[in-house]
């Protein structure tokens, strides 16, 4: 039987996953619709389909779903994944959990003991590009890991795909781009190397209440030396991103979301035809979709659980906090 998909909230990342789901296979996944208070949410949910529902409050959409996407505002995820557990719903949690890691630790435990099926969205758990990264690692290509450095550096902030989400997503209380952004290659980190550990870091604010234009910082992941920097400014592009292994054998990096590289006599080359991040999405989030679905069955998926979610959120707020 189908699992029924809802939403709550639809911005940005709730439509792009939307779009995925009504295109996905509907013997393994249906949508039933979403819940957002903003006024033209209704309008662009029937532009893309018209038999989908415009729920008149999350409580419905819950009722109505065997899973529900929390892709609203930061500060509204906790709420929403205990009224799901409250419903026996299972659920797929943007990031962060929260913004509050105390209290973010309190619903980890709570919701863990509970037996709740959820997970959090870190899409480079269904990435093709970090299969290769993986199979380098595992093959000799890299040799014993020495350090890994991560850029993630951004013509302006928010992206220009982002500014209807402004008002929340550049001040400093639920946004920018470390808890936007770097979080996911942390993410990375965490599940490729072992756990965080910050050494040292500085984090720019030079305009007051806004979010964080720079950071730097020092870290480890499995006792694995990790250099982090990210500036808003630092490149034409809009959203610029280096995950780059060295160990004593070889070099390979994730670039630009998508895009798996190793060092080949000085040069970066992909395996095969490489997809950029645009081509790429799709692909990745019917992966992610199949675990959704496989999760709310209560199968056992490799989606980022709550665990590790709170794991980055603590690294991310104590980098946020180091000034």
């Amino acid at each position: 039987m189908a699992i029924s998909l809802g939403f709550v909230g639809f911005g940005i990342m709730g439509e792009r996953l939307l779009r995925a789901a009504v295109a996905h296979d509907p013997s393994v996944l249906t949508v039933t619709g979403i819940y957002d208070p903003s006024p033209d949410a209704a309008a662009r949910l029937k532009a893309i389909d018209p038999n989908l529902v415009a729920f008149a409050s999350a409580r419905d959409v819950i009722a109505a779903s065997d899973c529900l996407h929390i892709a609203s505002p930061p500060l509204s995820h906790l709420g929403y994944l205990r009224d799901c557990h409250a419903a026996n719903k299972a659920a797929l949690c943007e990031k962060p959990l929260a913004t509050d890691v105390a209290a973010a630790r309190a619903a980890v435990e709570e919701l863990t003991r509970g037996g709740m099926r959820a997970a959090v969205n870190f899409p480079f758990a269904s990435s093709f590009g970090v299969d290769h990264i993986a199979a380098w690692m595992n093959d000799g290509t890299v040799g014993t890991p020495q350090r890994l450095d991560i850029v993630t550096d951004f013509a302006a902030w928010p992206r220009p795909w982002q500014m209807d989400a402004e008002r929340w997503l550049d001040l400093r209380a639920e946004g920018g781009f470390v808890r936007e952004v770097v979080s996911h290659f942390l993410f990375l980190a965490r599940r490729q190397l072992g756990p965080l550990k910050l050494l040292g870091g500085h984090t720019d604010y030079p305009i007051a209440d806004r979010s964080e234009r720079g950071v730097t910082a020092e870290l480890t992941a499995g006792g694995l030396p990790v250099s982090l920097s990210g500036k808003v400014g630092a490149t034409d592009l809009p959203d610029h991103n280096l995950w780059t292994l060295t160990g004593d054998r070889g070099r390979v990096r994730l670039r630009d979301w998508a895009i798996a590289e190793r060092e080949e006599s000085g040069v970066w080359t992909p395996p095969g035809q490489a997809l950029p991040n645009e081509a790429m999405r799709p692909l990745v989030l019917k992966r992610q979709l199949d675990k959704v679905a496989a999760l709310t069955r209560g199968e056992r998926t490799n989606l980022a659980t709550l665990e590790e979610a709170l794991e980055v959120q603590t690294m991310v707020e104590t980098i946020l906090r180091s000034v």
